[in-house]
């Protein structure tokens, strides 16, 4: 498998994991504010990094507010978004180096392998914090490891 086709899978994994997230989060009378607040800020870093990697302008907060009700549709657009993006990088885009401003406006520089790298371990240490959030309000987290998807035949 080619960096390229593996970038591609774990963009596909974090998105259905994302979405399992949501649609878990959904199907709760009253989810927990704690957990909304954290989808939101997956969502939210995905555009975030994804302005970062094109150098456009910063179009989200950080921390937004949740609006569960948005998710899904923005999922689709950042599948839609980061799809052509990995599509059209190649091999050597991969190695070089994107400036940005983190939150605190500190100028940083990464390649952006180690970028695309970290975007997919936050998602997973944040849904994480979800699942700690539903198991302290006495509910239970939806299966979203890696190896389930694999295992269950959702990626391709």
């Amino acid at each position: 498998m080619n960096v390229h086709a593996y970038l591609q899978r774990q963009f596909e994994y974090d998105f259905w994991a994302n979405r399992e997230e949501v649609r878990a989060l959904s199907t709760l009378d009253h989810p927990p504010a704690p957990a909304l607040k954290l989808l939101a800020h997956i969502v939210a870093a995905q555009w975030l990094w994804l302005d970062r990697l094109q150098q456009n302008p910063q179009r989200v907060a950080v921390w937004p507010e949740p609006a569960l009700s948005d998710y899904d549709v923005q999922l689709l657009q950042l599948k839609q978004a980061w799809g052509s993006y990995l599509a059209g990088i190649s091999a050597e885009d991969l190695t070089k180096a994107c400036s940005y401003k983190n939150s605190k406006g500190e100028a940083w520089e990464s390649k952006v392998v180690d970028i695309l790298a970290h975007l997919i371990l936050h998602s997973a240490h944040h849904r994480g914090q979800i699942a700690l959030e539903l198991r302290r309000n006495g509910l239970t987290p939806t299966p979203v490891d890696y190896i389930h998807a694999v295992r269950q035949g959702l990626l391709q």
